[in-house]
């Protein structure tokens, strides 16, 4: 299920809220990059998915992998798509390790800077390839009350 029925069923968002996400998930760049409208430095492709490297790469061989059908967050996808995502993002990752040599693959899902879902893969080979925030004092600061408000 795409976004717009996935809101439209759950009635989360307002006629006007709802036609404003559809607007954005409906032109967002990576759809002109799927449709070859936009150019990319494409490095495998299947039906359903599109890995290419990032146009503002952290590392050398930063790559994304992207659903060629626009969702607009990673955790309200389906099950099948979302599975679907996360295999051909293994794969990729796989070949990124094989030919780039390095120790690891990260991954990091953020969401904000294009709303299509998309998976970044950054072959690292230390921690001080991928700088990580520092750690958050005021969260510290609370962790008990945290891990009480978000028991389930």
């Amino acid at each position: 299920m795409l976004l717009i029925e996935y809101m439209t069923q759950c009635r989360w968002y307002s006629d006007a809220a709802l036609q404003s996400r559809m607007e954005v998930i409906m032109a967002t760049i990576f759809d002109s990059i799927v449709s070859g409208e936009i150019p990319c430095h494409k490095i495998w492709e299947d039906d359903d998915h599109l890995a290419f490297l990032d146009i503002n790469p952290r590392v050398e061989g930063h790559t994304l992998v992207i659903p060629k059908k626009p969702w607009f967050e990673v955790f309200a996808m389906a099950e099948e798509p979302f599975l679907n995502l996360w295999a051909a993002a293994q794969k990729v990752a796989r070949h990124l390790k094989e030919k780039t040599g390095c120790e690891r693959v990260v991954v990091v899902v953020l969401g904000y800077e294009v709303q299509h879902v998309h998976i970044h893969l950054m072959p690292t080979n230390s921690l001080g390839d991928f700088p990580f925030p520092p750690v958050n004092r005021d969260a510290l600061a609370i962790l008990d009350e945290t891990a009480q408000k978000l028991k389930t």
